[in-house]
């Protein structure tokens, strides 16, 4: 069974930063494209970030290229969202999820398996 466990989320200030972990067991996150969403109160869910199965290409939601970072643990079956220059609308749970598939997916459907999600509060 694959399990995908995020942390690192809380509440920030405008301007600073946070690093989000999603840690995977029950399935290496070398073997699958791994990406980030996120979700604020009543909005639906939408891509933040993805990290590919085949190489460590990236890509990301035009809003936070620039101001995210997304990489990749193999050794510790981990893979990080670094955030900087948070602005109050970054406010959301964040999702960590997994596809099997190759490329950049960017849509939810395309994903498998998916953590509960961790809070991101940030402050004006």
């Amino acid at each position: 069974q694959v399990q995908l466990v995020e942390s690192g989320g809380g509440l920030v200030q405008s301007g600073g930063s946070l690093r989000l972990s999603c840690a995977a067991s029950g399935r290496t996150v070398s073997s699958s494209s791994m990406g980030w969403f996120r979700q604020a109160p009543g909005k639906e869910r939408e891509f933040v970030a993805v990290v590919g199965k085949d190489d460590d290409s990236t890509f990301y939601a035009d809003s936070r290229k620039g101001r995210f970072t997304i990489s990749r643990d193999n050794a510790k079956n981990t893979v990080y969202l670094q955030m900087s220059g948070l602005k109050p609308e970054d406010t959301a749970v964040y999702y960590c999820a997994a596809a099997p598939g190759h490329g950049l997916p960017s849509f939810a459907y395309e994903y498998y398996y998916w953590g509960q999600g961790t809070q991101v509060t940030v402050s004006s």
